[in-house]
C-alpha cells in the first residue's frame, strides 16, 4: 500500500525555523542583559540630573548612605566619615578618580566632607547622579 502525502511541504520552512529561534533567543539576550548590570557597592537612591559625564576608568567608588546615622562605604567596608580619608590616601592608583554616590536625602555637609578628603588625598571627584524620569 503506498501512502501519499495530502499537505504540502515548503523547502523555505527549513532555513526559516532556526532563523526565527536564533532571532527570539538575540531578542531574550538583550532584553534581559540590561537587567544584570551590577554596581558595587550599597544601593543608594541617586538625586536626578539631565546632565551626564563619560564613564570613567577604573574609579573608586565610594557610597553614602542616609539616614539617623549617615555612613560612609568604600570598597564595602564602612568608615566614619572623618576615617574615609586615610583609606582612600593608601591607594596608589594610576587613574585618581573618586565617584561619590550619595542618597539624595544626605546631609549636604557630608557630602562635602567625604569630598574635601578625596581632594586632600589627591584625586578628582565624580557625583553620581541618575538620568531625569520623564
Amino acid at each position: 500500500m503506498k501512502l501519499t502525502r495530502t499537505l504540502r511541504q515548503n523547502p523555505a520552512m527549513f532555513g526559516l525555523i532556526p532563523f526565527i529561534n536564533v532571532l527570539f533567543l538575540v531578542i531574550v539576550f538583550f532584553a534581559l542583559s540590561s537587567r544584570f548590570v551590577l554596581l558595587p557597592g550599597i544601593a543608594v537612591t541617586l538625586p536626578f540630573s539631565s546632565f551626564m559625564l563619560a564613564p570613567q576608568r577604573n574609579p573608586q567608588i565610594v557610597s553614602i548612605v542616609a539616614g539617623p546615622a549617615p555612613a560612609v562605604y568604600f570598597h564595602d567596608q564602612k568608615f566614619a566619615p572623618n576615617e574615609f580619608g586615610k583609606a582612600l590616601s593608601a591607594i596608589r592608583a594610576k587613574d585618581r578618580t573618586v565617584i561619590v554616590r550619595a542618597d539624595r536625602t544626605t546631609p549636604y555637609d557630608l557630602i562635602v566632607a567625604v569630598t574635601n578628603q578625596a581632594l586632600q588625598a589627591g584625586f578628582s571627584v565624580v557625583l553620581a547622579t541618575s538620568p531625569e524620569q520623564k
